[in-house]
């Protein structure tokens, strides 16, 4: 027997303290010996909670309520965020209520394309090249024959003839500028970041042939104005025709039409076929050959008529009759309202072509 003073013996354990009864549901805290439990005496029963974890073999009631504690739905609070790898729940998606964006959204419209359009045009040096020889050619070859003939020689035709020489080069330029206003951006792989700014690409195209009619449309008359006007000016005299106000029209706007109605011809070629070299050579036989073949159709009796009608609507033949050289010609406006249907007929197939087939 020994007193509470004295020492335990050596080998021996000293008295684990009595542990309170835990609970079910409870988790032990963190450090705390793991206490096996307790069998019940069969004639108690743990009372039975509402809803229970499935239990697994080998799991012991701390674990059990453990997972209890983690399936059980938490309030969520305002202001609260989710924990990072928890499933969200609870947690409203979307943009917070009355928050503006500053950027201003308003919808697009057929002006912004037109812009944009503008802003390319002006950009590339084709546009500044191209435009510069055309009027070169016009201005250029103009007075050259105007200063190459006297005034006798202007008895019977209007002073505007000159003009009509750089012309026939010069419409050749506005062909492959008309082309190119397309068939660059497919060659470059811009026309898909075209198409993804504008899904609309009817207003696409609708906007190019615009900018491009206008700017074709306004140099190519100022430059046969500028040849009428200096021709005027350098023979004028008795027995020297003035051009009347019909000449003149015909001379400057007729033919300034007539010269951006090819181009636009030639950007609906481009467009359809997508390939500059293949659609320049394609406009440049629309334009020569009309002019040349006439001279074959016509050695045959049967032929004949198709080659006077050829060439009477031959791109030399239907400006030679806006600049009004002789009365059998004509005025050339019928003329100008075959080229305006055609057109018109290939801007159709262009616009199909281009809402059917993939960028």
């Amino acid at each position: 027997m020994t007193t509470p003073y004295q020492q335990p013996a050596q080998g021996t354990q000293p008295p684990a303290p009595p542990q309170p009864p835990q609970q079910p549901g409870v988790q032990a805290p963190q450090g705390a010996p793991q206490q096996a439990p307790q069998q019940q005496a069969p004639h108690q029963q743990a009372p039975q909670p509402q809803q229970q974890a499935p239990q697994q073999p080998g799991q012991a009631p701390q674990q059990q309520a453990h997972y209890q504690q983690a399936q059980a739905p938490q309030a969520h609070q305002p202001g609260a965020q989710a924990p990072q790898g928890a499933p969200q729940q609870g947690y409203a998606a979307g943009p917070v209520a009355g928050y503006t964006s500053p950027i201003p959204i308003r919808r697009t419209h057929l002006g912004h394309a037109i812009a944009s359009e503008w802003t390319k045009i002006k950009s590339v040096r084709s546009t500044i090249w191209t435009l510069s020889v055309m009027v070169a050619l016009v201005v250029g070859i103009g007075l050259l024959v105007a200063g190459g003939t006297n005034d006798s020689d202007y008895s019977s035709t209007p002073t505007t003839i000159p003009g009509l020489f750089g012309t026939l080069l010069g419409q050749l330029c506005i062909v492959t500028l008309g082309v190119l206003v397309v068939s660059s951006e497919y060659g470059t792989g811009m026309i898909r970041t075209t198409f993804t700014a504008s899904p609309q690409r009817s207003r696409v195209l609708t906007a190019k042939a615009l900018v491009f009619f206008a700017v074709s449309f306004v140099t190519t008359t100022i430059a046969l104005a500028l040849v009428a006007w200096m021709s005027s000016g350098m023979h004028s005299g008795p027995g020297v025709q003035e051009p009347t106000s019909k000449q003149m029209m015909g001379a400057t706007l007729g033919a300034g039409l007539y010269v951006s109605l090819l181009g636009l011809l030639s950007l609906a070629v481009g467009s359809m076929l997508r390939h500059s070299a293949g659609a320049i050579t394609t406009m440049l036989g629309v334009v020569l050959l009309p002019a040349i073949l006439p001279a074959f159709l016509m050695m045959s009796s049967s032929l004949q008529t198709l080659g006077e009608k050829m060439q009477k609507y031959s791109s030399p033949q239907s400006l030679a009759a806006l600049f009004q050289i002789d009365d059998e010609l004509g005025t050339g406006w019928s003329q100008l309202g075959v080229l305006a249907g055609i057109t018109f007929a290939a801007l159709v197939a262009a616009y199909a072509l281009l809402e059917k087939r993939d960028v």
